[in-house]
């Protein structure tokens, strides 16, 4: 006897620990030998992670696809594994020994330092793989991969992989040592990419500064030139002024120079088009060292960058032979050396204000890039990097996708790939770090680099070299956490090395990540997979969206509106959890997570839970000899076809990622169909007396049967209730196994359209009827009249033969037959067919339509209302983008409203 109630959490782990004892996730099982394979990796989650609502989203759409490519008999692979996280994890380390108050990095060195962090892995690490496992996501568990290899030592094959690429890219030329700016964290004192940087709005101030004019024998002109800047302390580092080569206002003072206040450096005025004539004065200082864009302005002009700051963002100014040539600087001035740069700021103002070089000080809101992990605001910071040439990589990545070899979902995402691409700059591949795979560069003293993939091979070619041992040092650095993540596809399987599981398993099939890191994780692997192996890393990839906060939010700790899909978990279960981002993950649309979806789709699964006890108790059990295509009652022939249906929906719609789609499929048929009507429509035949034998026996193992395909057909959503309910329905048959295993259903053959068109006449006349009355405002008790207008034989005798079955659900006093409708009545078109229900002495049909008439009057003016605002440019520009859905969803609610009462005024209009 099934329990009363479904509980996820004494379900789950057993299920779980079932998938795992019978290796149902394994690839690579003997009877697949011959399957095509079905490839996915795991985008890997940081080692330090834990669970977010990106995770379960990314997750559970991969498990959908895994779970139903392996019931469809493919060979499955989707790769496991966790990234080693350079910065969180080295945060996470640092912050440990701080309050074990144990000494920090610098006191024990790089080596013992290494080991705490290998030491806290193995204690603490990859709590998030138990979670994932937590959420159902059906990874080959044994074949789990960690970005540095099981041990980080030089022969582990994740890190030769590593090291193989690096040293054959610098073999081609395609890696190379370079002084650029970089995204520079004065915290953590490392360079960090742009995807851990924060564009954070920061209420500020622009301050205007004069900078005199000088003639060509350097004495002012009595003429300034105005400029605006956010970062005052920056001008130490200022090479030129730049104007639009357009700007009237300029054009008299460009190829002049002006002196540099404070510093005392002549600096010429140039003529550059990134200067803006509608942006603050229309004229910008260029500080090369200092700025992304004024980097390229000063590189054009010929401008030699200064670098005023140290890594700690501190001004550095003393024995600076950059800052110091050519200028003449002021006492006051070089006393800034060693201040913080924020201190520097308020001490530049001050002078510039007493040497009446200060204009104007104006409020202005701006983003300030801030260090996604240290807080700390990021300086754009002139350094020496080592970086990876990647336009002839991304010519390949681009074409591939050009000719049809990999292909975006939703498609407008190559439009986004192709942009970053074609503009594509070097990529910073060096980090400041200890934790990470170690650059493999070996310097000697005389400044000599060796490229080499041991320190044995960079050793032998500097003795060779210098013809005799030299001594070497490894260069410090680490290298960028996405430039082993971009190997991911191949290392996993084993590159560099020539194994069988690279031989079956790649190039992989789907890729499904989150659209924000296209750039950085997705366009890396396109262009580093075509050029080490010669193929593409997967043939597809699907982009989804953020999931949001209920009224369209992005989600943060700070703002408190963060949800814990663990909590969802153990209130809901998984399967409820999975089950609603589905259902509400369409194409390009982000998701809005209200908690109450969840409890809904809870409730659906309560609902096929209480279906199955239902079917349970009224004796439908699962036959042998039973063949669905023999089924003689009309009622089964339907719900039979009805399913076919839903597998074919379900299947279409999987295959072209609209998950949302697929779940809308499932849940109508499991919902609507099985158990609000056909479970309906076959009471009498289970319960009734008189009822032919036949008839029953074969209802009952048809609703069985229906059972067991909706268990196949909700698996890859709800794998954990499917896997419970197919285990009790099959309790006693030989060779069940486990339904992660089980074929697809094939239900095509069952499409019967006879028996679609009269019960699906009953089921739509019977649901217009219960509109109707709900429309007009009917009694919920009343029993009122049915009158089918003008029917011929065959559909008087559809209405006779499901007479009670109509009075019953349609809360009916009686059907009659007329040829014309009777006065008064509300009409219905159903199927071709008319009917109608007299309403007089019921219902006030006058009152009815004055009430109908205000509230479509209400509803339209609401449209309106809602319509100006959309319309209203200012709001849209102003209004955050959550605001602006609300209301658009508010409008098509209004809309779907003002349909429903036009609908039921041309009822009552008869």
């Amino acid at each position: 006897m099934m329990d009363k109630t479904f509980d996820p959490a004494a379900v789950e782990a057993r299920i779980a620990a079932a998938w795992e004892t019978g290796g149902a996730f394994k690839a690579g099982r003997p009877e697949r030998a011959g399957a095509k394979p079905f490839t996915m990796v795991i985008p890997p989650p940081n080692v330090t992670g834990s669970l977010h609502m990106g995770h379960a989203l990314n997750n559970t759409l991969q498990d959908i696809l895994c779970r139903f490519e392996r019931m469809r008999g493919r060979d499955v692979l989707w790769q496991p594994g966790t990234d080693h996280a350079g910065i969180a994890t080295q945060m996470v380390v640092e912050r440990r020994l701080a309050e074990a108050q144990e000494p920090g990095r610098r006191e024990i060195g790089r080596a013992a330092f290494v080991e705490k962090v290998w030491a806290w892995k193995a204690e603490s690490g990859g709590a998030i793989v138990n979670q994932l496992k937590r959420l159902g996501a059906s990874c080959d568990w044994s074949r789990e991969r960690f970005t540095m290899g099981l041990s980080g030592a030089p022969d582990d094959q994740m890190v030769r992989a590593v090291t193989r690429t690096f040293v054959d890219l610098h073999a081609q030329g395609l890696i190379y040592r370079d002084k650029r700016l970089v995204n520079w964290d004065p915290k953590f004192q490392t360079a960090i990419s742009d995807l851990e940087v924060l564009q954070i709005e920061v209420k500020g101030h622009l301050w205007h500064f004069d900078y005199p004019v000088v003639d060509a024998a350097g004495a002012e002109t009595g003429e300034v030139i105005t400029v605006a800047t956010t970062r005052p302390e920056t001008m130490l580092g200022d090479t030129a002024v730049a104007v639009h080569p357009d700007d009237e206002r300029y054009t008299h003072l460009v190829g002049k120079r002006v002196r540099l206040p404070l510093v005392g450096r002549l600096i010429p005025i140039i003529a550059d088009t990134y200067s803006d004539p509608e942006k603050g004065t229309g004229a910008v200082k260029i500080t090369p060292a200092h700025d992304f864009n004024d980097f390229e302005v000063g590189r054009r002009a010929g401008c030699t960058p200064i670098n005023i700051l140290d890594s700690e963002a501190r001004i550095s100014l003393d024995g600076n032979a950059a800052f110091l040539a050519d200028a003449n600087p002021e006492p006051e001035a070089l006393a800034l050396h060693g201040l913080d740069r924020f201190e520097a700021r308020k001490r530049v103002v001050a002078l510039m204000e007493t040497r009446e070089r200060l204009r104007l000080i104006e409020p202005n809101t701006h983003a300030v890039p801030h260090g996604d992990r240290s807080n700390v605001v990021i300086e754009p910071y002139l350094t020496d990097q080592w970086y990876v040439n990647v336009k002839p990589l991304a010519e390949r990545a681009l074409q591939a996708v050009r000719d049809g070899k990999t292909r975006f979902v939703p498609e407008n995402y190559e439009k986004t790939f192709f942009q970053w691409l074609e503009n594509i700059e070097p990529w910073c591949i060096s980090r400041q770090l200890w934790w990470g795979h170690q650059i493999p560069v070996w310097y000697d003293e005389a400044g000599g680099i060796y490229v080499a993939a041991s320190e044995a091979e960079a050793q032998a070619r500097a003795d060779a070299k210098r013809g005799a041992s030299v001594a070497l040092r490894r260069d410090e650095d680490v290298l960028d956490t996405w430039f082993s993540s971009a190997l991911w596809p191949f290392s996993t399987l084993g590159w560099p090395d020539e194994t069988p599981e690279l031989t079956r398993y790649y190039p992989t099939d789907t890729l499904v990540t989150g659209k924000d890191i296209i750039f950085f994780w997705v366009a890396r692997m396109m262009m580093l997979g075509l050029h080490v192996t010669d193929r593409v890393p997967f043939s597809t990839v699907y982009l989804h969206t953020l999931v949001r906060d209920a009224s369209g939010a992005k989600m943060s700790k700070s703002k408190g509106n963060v949800v814990d899909p663990l909590g969802l978990i153990d209130q809901y279960g998984a399967d409820a959890l999975r089950f609603t981002l589905a259902a509400m993950a369409a194409q390009g649309r982000d998701i809005k997570l209200a908690v109450n979806r969840v409890e809904g789709y809870r409730n659906f699964a309560t609902k096929l839970w209480n279906a199955s006890r239902f079917a349970e108790m009224n004796g439908c059990m699962l036959r042998p000899d039973y063949r669905p295509e023999d089924a003689a009652e009309t009622l089964n022939r339907w719900a039979l076809g009805e399913a076919a249906r839903a597998v074919a929906e379900v299947t279409a719609a999987l295959e072209a990622y609209r998950f949302n789609d697929a779940a809308a499929a499932a849940y109508r048929f499991v919902w609507n169909i099985f158990c609000d009507w056909y479970l309906e429509l076959a009471k009498p035949v289970l319960q009734g007396e008189g009822v032919a034998a036949a008839a029953k026996a074969e209802t009952q193992a048809t609703v069985a049967f229906l059972i067991d395909q909706i268990a196949k057909l909700l698996h890859p959503f709800m794998p954990f209730l499917t896997e419970e309910l197919w285990a009790i329905k099959g309790e006693g048959i030989a060779d069940r196994g486990l339904l992660a295993l089980t074929p697809w259903p094939d239900l095509a053959a069952l499409n019967d359209s006879d028996s679609e068109a009269e019960i699906g006449w009953l089921v739509d006349l019977v649901s217009e009827i219960r509109s109707a009355r709900s429309e007009t405002n009917v009694p919920a008790a009343a029993q009122i009249p049915l009158v089918v207008v003008g029917a011929d034989e065959a559909l008087r005798a559809r209405a006779t033969r499901w007479g009670d079955t109509l009075v019953r659900l349609a809360r009916l006093s009686e059907i009659r037959f007329a040829e014309a409708a009777p006065k008064n009545s509300v009409q219905l078109l159903v199927r071709g067919s008319v009917a109608a229900l007299p309403l007089e002495g019921i219902v006030d049909l006058g009152a009815e339509v004055a009430r109908l008439k205000k509230e479509a009057a209400k509803a339209t003016a609401e449209i309106a209302k809602i319509e100006g605002k959309l319309g209203n440019a200012d709001f849209l520009a102003r209004a955050p983008d959550e605001v602006v859905d609300e209301q658009r969803e508010r409008r098509d609610g209004e809309a779907a409203r003002l349909e429903k009462i036009t609908e039921a005024l041309t009822r009552l209009a008869g």
